[in-house]
Formats: C-alpha cells, structure tokens, sequence
C-alpha cells in the first residue's frame, strides 16, 4: 500500500468507529445529525471536494457527482447513517480498486527500473567521472562496474563479465560477455568491469526505447474503452435525469390521484437509484483488465505498444512469419560434417578452419565459429585466393589445400558417387554442402545452414492449433524455402520475395483475413507497418520498436502464440467484466426505482445500494487480477478462432501462376507477366559464377537492379544465371563490370 491507500484505510477504520458509536447514542433531530457530520466529514471531504471541482470546471456527471448527491440527500432527509454507511462502502470500493490497480502495476513498474541514472567516464587520472547519459557522445568509452546499469548500447572493448538481462527479457540465466560482443542498455553487470564504446545515443538506445513504449503504452485506448467511454458520456447525465424525475414525478402523479405525495420516501428511492447506478465497475471493466494484461505481458518479456495492441492481437487470423531470423537463427551454423575415409572430423574442420579464416563470406563464419567452439589450433596459410564461382585455395605446408562446390573439388580430386547422393541430399534440406581437398587428396565435405529455432517448429504448431494460419516469407530460392518451411511445419511458404516485396505480400494476405507480421530487422519494417499487428522479434532493434505493435524481448519464436493466447485472455475477461457490470445494473436499478414493489414486495435501501456498489466494483477488479495468475505458454487450453475466410486458402491456389518463377513478390509477379505479354520486351540471360547460396543470389540481383533500374530480375545459384527482363537491349560491359563490382563473374551474356 501506498501512503495515500494507509491514509484512506485509517480514515475508513475511524469513520467506521464511530458509525458504530453514533448508533448507540441517545440523541435525536438536529443534534444527533451534526454529530453524523463528524464521520461524514472523516470519509468524504475527498470526494466532495472533486464533486465541487467538478462543477466549477464544467464536468457535472461523474461517480463523484452521483455520491456526493445520494450522501447529501439522504443526511438532508435525516437518514445519517444511510449517508455515512453510503460514502463509507464507496471509499472501501475505490480503497480496494487502487491497491489492485497497484498491484497490477508492480509488473511494469519492475520494468521502468532499468532506466539508469548515469554513466561513467574515465578522466585522464584514471578517476570514473559519474555523468548524465544523454550528455555522452556516441564513440564514447564508458566504464561499467559489477553492480551497475549498462546505461547506453554499445560494444565491449575491453573485460569480461556476466550479465543479468531479466529486466528486458525475463531470462534468469545471465548472459556471458566479452571483447566485441554487444551489449543493450538496461542490463545489469554482475561480475567484471567492462568497458564499452557507445554506439547509440542515450535518447536511441535500447533503455529509452522500452521506457518510452511502456509509459505511452495506454495512451491510446482500446476499442471497448472508447466504447465505454462515449457511452458513459451519455449514461451518467441519463441516471441523474432519471434519478430527479424518480424524486418529483411520482409524488406529483400521487398528488394529482388524490393520494398522499409520500415525498421522502421517493426522494430516498432517487438517491438509491443515483448510488446504485454508479458507474464504477463499467468504467473499471476494461482499464483494469488492460492493465493487467500488459503488466502480464510485461512480465513475460512482452511489450505490447498500445491498449488497442493488446486487444486486437487475439483476433489474428494469418501469421506471415520472416525466415531469417525469425524462424531461423539467422546466422548459418555448421549441419552436418563427412570425413573422408582416414580423416577424423577434428582434422577436417581443422583444414576447413586454417583455410575460412581468411574468407569474409557468411558462411566461412560458420565453420569458423564451430572450429573456435572446438578450440581448433588455426594453421596458417599462405597464397590465400578467392575464387568466384568455386572456392578458396591457399597453400599448406607446401600442399595446396582447396575448399568450396562440389563443381570445383570435383575438378582438383575424384568425389565418389555415395558422397555426391549426400551432398545432393544435403542441398534438399536446405544446406549448402562444402567440399574441402589437400594435396589433390579429398579431405571430406561440411553442410552449412542457417538452422531453425528449437521452438519454432512447437510454436508454428501452437498457432496452427488455434486455428490461424501461418505463412513463410523468405528472400530464399524456392528449394531452400521448401526444405525449411517443411521443417518448421508452416502452411504455406512464399519464397524468393524481397526486402520491398514484403509489403505487398501482406496487403494480399489481408484481402483473406486479419494478419500479424513478424520479424526482426529493417527489412521487415514495411512489412510490419502494414499488417494488422506487427510483431518485432528481438530486444533492441530501433526499426522493430519504431514499426511493430508488440515486441518480443526474449526474441523466441514461442512468445508470438503466448501473445496471441494472452489478448485472447485480456478480451475475454474484458467481456466477462462488462457482462457483471450490465447484469448488475440490470437487476439493481430496477430494484432501486421500486419497480418490484407492486409484484414482489421488494425495495432497497440506500446504504444496501452502496455496499452492492462496491461489491461490482470489487468483482470486475477482482476478475481483472485473475489474469496475474493466467499462463501465457499453456496451450491446453488453447481453441480455434472462427476463420472469416477459407482456411489453408494459399496464395498459390489463388493465382495459379504466383509460383511459377522463383521470385514470388506479388508486385514483382504481376511485372513479369505483363513483361512475358509485351512483345518487345527483351530477356537477358547471363551466366555467372560465384554464386553460391541464397545470400549471393540476393547480393547479385540487388546490383543488377540499381544499376539499370529494372525490376524483373532472377538470380539463381543453382543454375548459375541472372535473368533479367527489360523494355529494351542493355550494355553488356555494363552488365559485366556491375556483376564484377558485386564479387562475382560473366562467363557469358544472351539477349533476346
């Protein structure tokens, strides 16, 4: 409890006291109701006080109003303890209201302390001077201590240390760090000092970023918010009209008959009528949910950017999820390693090791990386040559050791039929298959990919299983695209789609339903835009927390179905919480206008309308806080949503033709069927070596398209060409010297 919450509980506990001691006083009339005032004063200055405001600033209609009206009125007709009983069960409703309100806050206030208070720099003397983050430059060096906030993203340049990243992820495992790695701001190093070269400003790292996205997350509210909102805008001036036309109207109507007016038994069913027609719990039913439900997702290492975010999330019905990265690790690994026969694998990633070393290729990287995981010795080489098109070849203790295709060992040593099945096998999967040779003598052959997530293939599954239908999106060619997409079980798969090609896939996904994107990078930025809900994986990204709508800390493919199973819990108890608040004033406002007295006998007191006031209050805010104890990544429960649109309805089926060419960009199909209709349009086949993978086919395409301004450009590694369909002849050298610049080289060029 806050000090304010002590101070309202005391006052609630002192004016309770003495309602029960004004019970037993034997005082009557004017004496006895200016001691009521003592208690009254005690629990509901407050909310007088904010009734007057109210009416002095032109907001008349509000609970306060309504309370400060029932309690006057009823201490007006002599009904003091009705009065006091009355603001007393209101301050007990909105006391219980605020610390749960409090509590559910607790999530995301554990999350805004990662912001740092400041950075140290070192002076010339060696001294740390503390200064303020967003006084540092970028390039700066800055020292963090065991103990203290990294306070600026960065780079390590120097020490080792462990980092505690729960706050921004929920990871309780601390992460490892040492000289060249990364790191965010917001994480705590527990062990060594480290010192870090900034690479962001305080205003764009990390830290600020997060911090700017929680506290702006509810300033946009939700569809049923705004749907309260304008309705209580009408609402609560209605009940005031009807509460006075409750107070004259039957009385008058008893006069006109001949019958007694009865005027202070109407007036006190009028003041009921007000307090029992409070409109708290609805006002409560989905801010308090809300609430929760980001504080949960908070506490999961999801960020959902805004209230409307939170809410429309469950109702997704296409995922269109980026591969690289996504999917994938984005990083290509080591698969799977063949040994010739009399070599051991430790000697053939030694050869392959001592000969990447000097490779800038992405996928020397992974065999590098697998090489420093086994702590290979690197031997050195000399005469190292990149060969476009075949490989590498360097000299080796006078031995000419070689690596790359399987075209190119095939031409410096005989390959055998079994390890050419398995390298084609290989390449099915998915995998780039590396062959390595010394001295004219076959070493063995390395596969490369980039592997998917350990959840991905669980998490695809879970989606599926709630009925939403989940698409692939790669740059890959088709056979890479298919192999992964087969392993990672997704419904269909778009491949050969650019970077700008994203886009227009998910405005055509959008014509069959309501679609979330998500990705990881500035390449899917657009993609993420245009979706219903985009869905950044990754912690840091500025494009991911500038475009997306929700954005996963803990960059695992599994917190997209959490999320997802999350909005669907926050909106059914949105739902469950409007349906008390109405059933309520269904059954009590009728009660307290005495529309049951002629049929049943029924009526109801003022101080009775109170407590059953509060007691909705306190059922909406207590169905709220049961989502603290809903379990984000427990799919047992998890139902299939009523599809609008054909399930499993694949782009493929609808236009026969998007699948024909390896490039499945919708705009970029509809380009190349209008070019093949066009008679003096002219295709160019080039064919160039040096491509290996689906890194380089994007790399050579990019090139050829800025360089002559087409669109209609396929690459392809596996056959070795470029095709390029243009209005009109382009310049051959031009084409040679752009494919050249790119890394690559033309061995020949049709035009047609």
């Amino acid at each position: 409890m806050t000090k304010k919450q002590k101070k309202v509980l005391i006052r609630i506990i002192v004016a309770a006291i003495l309602l029960v001691i004004l019970h037993f006083v034997p005082l009557e009339g004017l004496w006895l109701g200016l001691l009521y005032l003592i208690p009254y004063a005690v629990i509901g200055y407050d909310i007088l006080r904010k009734a007057v405001l109210g009416i002095m600033h032109g907001e008349v209609f509000d609970e306060n109003f309504l309370m400060a009206v029932a309690t006057v009125g009823a201490m007006g007709l002599g009904e003091y303890s009705e009065g006091v009983a009355v603001m007393l069960f209101y301050q007990i409703g909105e006391l219980f209201q605020a610390v749960a309100v409090g509590k559910s806050r607790q999530n995301i206030s554990a999350l805004m302390d990662i912001r740092p208070d400041y950075a140290n720099i070192e002076a010339e003397d060696g001294s740390l001077e503390q200064v303020d983050p967003d006084d540092v430059e970028i390039g700066t060096i800055i020292v963090v201590r065991p103990g203290e906030k990294v306070p600026i993203d960065g780079v390590v340049v120097e020490g080792t240390s462990t980092l505690n990243t729960s706050a921004l992820t929920g990871e309780s495992v601390p992460r490892e760090i040492t000289v060249d790695q990364d790191v965010i701001s917001g994480c705590v190093n527990l062990t060594g000092l480290l010192k870090i070269r900034t690479t962001k400003e305080f205003g764009e790292s990390t830290v600020s970023k997060i911090l700017d996205l929680v506290e702006n997350s509810s300033m946009k509210k939700s569809k049923s918010e705004n749907f309260i909102t304008k309705f209580a805008r009408y609402y609560t001036p209605a009940v005031c009209y009807s509460a006075l036309a409750l107070a004259i109207l039957p009385p008058v109507i008893n006069l006109i008959m001949g019958n007694p007016a009865a005027w202070s038994t109407w007036i006190i069913r009028a003041l009921t009528f007000l307090v029992i027609s409070c409109p708290c719990a609805l006002g409560l039913a989905t801010p308090v949910a809300i609430m929760v439900g980001n504080g949960m997702g908070a506490k999961n290492g999801i960020l959902f950017k805004t209230a409307v975010s939170l809410e429309e999330a469950g109702k997704i019905q296409i995922v269109a999820l980026d591969k690289t990265g996504t999917i994938t690790k984005g990083e290509p690994q080591v698969t799977d390693m063949v040994p010739a026969k009399g070599i051991s694998e430790e000697e053939l990633l030694g050869y392959a090791y001592a000969l990447e070393k000097k490779s800038e290729h992405p996928l020397a990287k992974a065999i590098i990386a697998r090489a420093e995981e086994k702590k290979i010795v690197l031997q050195k080489v000399s005469d190292f040559q990149a060969l476009p098109g075949n490989g590498l070849r360097a000299a080796l203790n006078s031995e000419v050791l070689t690596g790359g295709n399987m075209k190119f060992i095939s031409n410096e040593t005989s390959v055998s039929p079994e390890l050419m099945k398995q390298a084609e096998k290989l390449a099915g999967e998915g995998k780039t298959p590396l062959l390595f040779a010394k001295g004219g003598k076959l070493l063995g052959m390395i596969a490369v990919a980039d592997v998917i997530k350990e959840d991905s293939p669980q998490a695809i599954k879970e989606l599926q299983n709630m009925g939403i239908r989940v698409v692939m999106l790669t740059g890959d060619n088709e056979r890479t695209a298919k192999a992964i997409g087969a392993q990672a079980g997704v419904d269909d798969v778009i491949a050969g789609v650019l970077p700008d090609g994203k886009e227009s896939v998910i405005r055509s996904l959008k014509e069959q339903g309501k679609v979330a994107m998500v990705g990881d990078g500035i390449n899917d930025a657009p993609a993420l835009t245009r979706a219903d809900i985009g869905i950044a994986i990754g912690a840091g990204t500025d494009v991911a927390i500038d475009a997306a709508d929700v954005v996963l800390m803990k960059s695992r493919l599994s917190d997209v179905p959490a999320a997802i199973r999350l909005s669907r819990a926050t909106l059914r108890n949105i739902h469950e919480n409007l349906f008390w608040a109405f059933f309520y004033n269904v059954i009590g406002i009728p009660l307290a206008a005495g529309v049951w007295i002629p049929i049943f006998g029924w009526t109801l007191n003022p101080m009775f309308g109170a407590a059953a006031m509060s007691l909705s209050s306190f059922c909406v805010v207590t169905n709220a806080l049961r989502l603290n104890l809903f379990k984000v990544h427990d799919a047992s429960r998890d139902k299939k949503i009523k599809q609008n649109v054909t399930e499993n309805k694949s782009l493929k089926a609808e236009n026969p033709d998007f699948c024909n060419s390896e490039i499945h960009d919708p705009k970029d199909q509809e380009n190349i069927k209008e070019n093949k209709e066009n008679k003096e349009m002219t295709t160019i086949t080039v064919n160039v070596t040096g491509m290996m993978c689906g890194h380089c086919e994007a790399h050579v395409t990019k090139a050829v398209k800025e360089a002559f301004g087409v669109e209609d450009v396929v690459s392809s590694h596996e056959k070795g060409t470029t095709v390029i369909h243009a209005p009109e002849k382009l310049d051959e050298d031009k084409i040679r010297e752009v494919i050249k610049e790119a890394g690559y080289e033309v061995t020949g060029i049709t035009q047609e």
